[in-house]
């Protein structure tokens, strides 16, 4: 059974999806763009059914949780620590499994707070200097002209044009073999139109202010450290948001246990087009048979 969890926290109230026995080991699962929890609901039955407590927010930004920013990736894992303390307040470590902007802030929460993480999934994201060297050495940056696009005045009105016609272009784009069922097309739209244009924000974010920027991608910064937190990177074939090459080399980036793996069949939005292939490999990674 998934249920609905309200969690507060300094920075406002965060609604979750949760399933799974209250004393199994507690994964966090975090959504990305455009997206929301209803989308993972089969993920979390599946993470339920080998015996994880897997929890689902809503991000900052993404209504019912908080709207307001900042969108910087240390402050969006700020939140996922805040979830924590709430969720495992006897200090447990905890497992993320975070997709697109979930995977983002999956890195950044596992630098800034390495203690509080047991091993841990990126989906379809790689570290962010990996995708930096991929977007400055190959045609990773074509795939990403949304990434500028945002960075434009007016560029949330135009997103948001026809019931958000552009952003439903990206799933198509992305997950080529899949089609979002209308009743999850339902949900995520109900909340990108309560929330914009704040998950658009998350992209200013990443570049706003210049000198911030900088600073948390140079290597002696926080999110740009080497991670010691065990992780399990796993990427869609199909996807056609990021190529499966982006993460090349991404290893030198990991002092701990680190392994990518290519899922065949799947695009971008994999965690919703094969559930139960994903809770499987992260329920073997998370129980130690990684």
């Amino acid at each position: 059974m998934v249920e609905t969890l309200q969690l507060d926290t300094a920075a406002g109230r965060f609604q979750a999806l949760a399933a799974g026995p209250a004393d199994g080991p507690l994964t966090l699962v975090l959504h990305g763009f455009p997206d929301a929890p209803p989308t993972f609901e089969l993920l979390l039955r599946e993470l339920a059914g080998r015996g994880l407590r897997a929890v689902a927010p809503w991000m900052r930004g993404y209504a019912p949780s908080p709207l307001a920013g900042p969108y910087d990736v240390e402050t969006l894992a700020g939140d996922v620590v805040a979830l924590c303390d709430i969720l495992a307040p006897d200090g447990d470590r905890v497992h993320l499994l975070g997709h697109d902007w979930g995977a983002a802030v999956t890195y950044a929460a596992a630098a800034l707070a390495p203690a509080r993480f047991g091993p841990s999934l990126a989906l379809a994201v790689p570290h962010p200097l990996a995708f930096l060297r991929a977007a400055a050495t190959s045609a990773q940056a074509v795939r990403s002209w949304y990434m500028a696009f945002f960075q434009v005045p007016g560029a949330e009105r135009v997103a948001a044009a026809r019931d958000f016609a552009r952003l439903e272009r990206l799933w198509r784009t992305w997950s080529p073999g899949y089609a979002l069922p209308a009743a999850l097309r339902a949900e995520v739209w109900r909340c990108l139109r309560a929330s914009w244009p704040a998950p658009l924000l998350y992209y200013r974010a990443m570049f706003r202010p210049v000198a911030e920027a900088r600073r948390r991608l140079s290597p002696s910064s926080g999110i740009a450290r080497r991670l010691t937190v065990p992780l399990l990177y796993l990427h869609g074939a199909d996807d056609g948001c990021i190529a499966p090459s982006a993460a090349r080399g991404a290893a030198r980036y990991f002092v701990g246990a680190y392994r990518a793996e290519v899922i065949a069949g799947a695009g971008h939005f994999l965690a919703a087009e094969c559930p139960d292939e994903i809770a499987g490999r992260a329920a073997a990674w998370i129980h130690g048979a990684g």
